[in-house]
């Protein structure tokens, strides 16, 4: 018998404002409260949130509840898991409060495993002028998914699927016991990713997304040119049936379902069909990955170091996608040094601007590959490109950088003046 884990990734980005003028918001004198709404461009975002809801988190949770409801009397019930950035819940909360209800609503079936992540979906892992943010960030975002869902997560997805040794071992001490990653070849070797491993100086857990299985879905569903194409749920079916291992994980983004493929390519129908399709097969059965870390032991050791850290980003599966250039490389610094300030300054508005400027998007849009990477960079980026990204994105960090600066300044002046007429006294 196969597992099949089918795991959701659900994330929206706070956007920055295209035309954020540097000069002018610094002369306006905002004050903390009021900098998320000079920064950020919610009207684009709450646009961008409301599109998506239409055409894909609203109809592909409607479809997943009705599959669980008609498979869970029977003896393979139909088994999903998501991964919830904190910044979705956010503009659920703000603007999506019915589908905030439907996806609660889903959780309660009991068929539906929630996996934790950095509430800010950031590159915090990677901070190492503080490396307390990413244990900070990972707990806001258990204690948002026990606030809202009262569930607590024990398998950990970190941003993107960025993994290495020592991702495992904070998990671990986190009280996560598997870590989902992506099955790459270069850390397989000979190995596939269909079976459950053990992290190297840890007793985490790792399961391995298949990544053609699920790229299969996500990025060649709807091409015409594929050789497979169309790709229906019994075909698929027979693919998984056809594999061998003790899990398959198919890892998806949620947004495949209706906003990447809309559904006029028949999206969603396979959606609604695959979950009948694959119970057709003795070998197969779904599952979450709680579930399948229970029934199977590892059967072998995965070793990651630090300068080897993977991704499930772009055909490299490493950081480039985030760091591959020197203008995100240089930005990313210049981020971590500026919180080191943000933090001393103890002002939970800057804060929570910062930790915002940490989610992965900002610096996906910063990208400058070519090919086939670099089209999926361009085709999600609102700025109309890498430069106009990493223009506005440094314009709003040193903003921030400036007026925590000035804060500073002032708080010690405010400092030296109260020591200068204590000494008087």
């Amino acid at each position: 018998m196969t597992d099949i884990c089918l795991l959701f990734e659900v994330h929206q980005p706070f956007r920055l404002k295209r035309d954020f003028n540097i000069g002018a918001a610094f002369q306006r004198g905002f004050s903390a409260e009021e900098l998320h709404e000079v920064y950020f461009d919610n009207k684009v975002n709450r646009e961008i949130f409301m599109r998506v809801s239409s055409r894909c988190y609203f109809p592909a949770t409607k479809i997943i509840l009705e599959q669980i409801e008609k498979h869970r009397a029977g003896k393979k019930p139909f088994k999903v898991s998501f991964s919830f950035s904190g910044t979705f819940l956010e503009q659920c909360e703000r603007w999506g409060p019915d589908l905030l209800d439907l996806f609660k609503q889903i959780v309660n079936t009991g068929c539906v495993e929630l996996l934790g992540q950095t509430y800010y979906h950031s590159l915090a892992s990677l901070n190492t002028y503080d490396k307390a943010e990413f244990i900070e960030q990972v707990k806001m975002h258990r204690q948002v998914i026990k606030d809202l869902f009262n569930y607590v997560p024990e398998t950990f997805e970190n941003t993107e699927c960025i993994y290495n040794d020592e991702v495992a071992k904070t998990a671990e001490a986190l009280g996560f016991k598997t870590v989902i990653t992506e099955g790459v070849e270069r850390i397989l070797g000979w190995r596939s990713p269909n079976y459950i491993y053990k992290a190297k100086g840890s007793s985490v857990n790792l399961l391995l997304r298949n990544y053609r299985l699920s790229d299969d879905i996500s990025f060649r569903f709807a091409s015409t040119w594929w050789d497979q194409w169309p790709l229906t749920a019994d075909k698929y079916a027979s693919w998984l049936a056809h594999t061998p291992g003790q899990v398959i994980i198919i890892f998806l983004d949620y947004e495949t379902f209706g906003e990447h493929h809309w559904a006029e390519s028949g999206i969603l129908e396979f959606l609604r069909w695959l979950p009948t399709e694959v119970v057709k097969w003795d070998n197969l059965c779904w599952s979450t990955p709680k579930e399948v870390v229970q029934k199977y032991a590892p059967c072998d050791e995965i070793v990651v170091p630090p300068e080897s850290t993977i991704s499930w980003a772009d055909v490299e599966r490493d950081l480039s996608a985030w760091l591959g250039n020197p203008y995100q490389i240089t930005l990313f610094e210049i981020l971590n040094e500026i919180g080191l300030l943000v933090k001393e300054l103890n002002d939970p508005n800057l804060l929570r601007i910062w930790r915002h400027l940490q989610t992965s998007d900002h610096f996906h849009y910063m990208c400058t590959k070519g090919g086939g990477s670099g089209m999926v960079h361009d085709l999600f980026n609102p700025y109309g490109g890498s430069i106009g990204a990493l223009k506005v994105y440094m314009k709003v960090l040193l903003d921030l950088g400036a007026r925590c600066l000035l804060i500073s300044s002032k708080r010690s002046s405010a400092r030296r003046r109260s020591r200068k007429i204590v000494s008087i006294k």
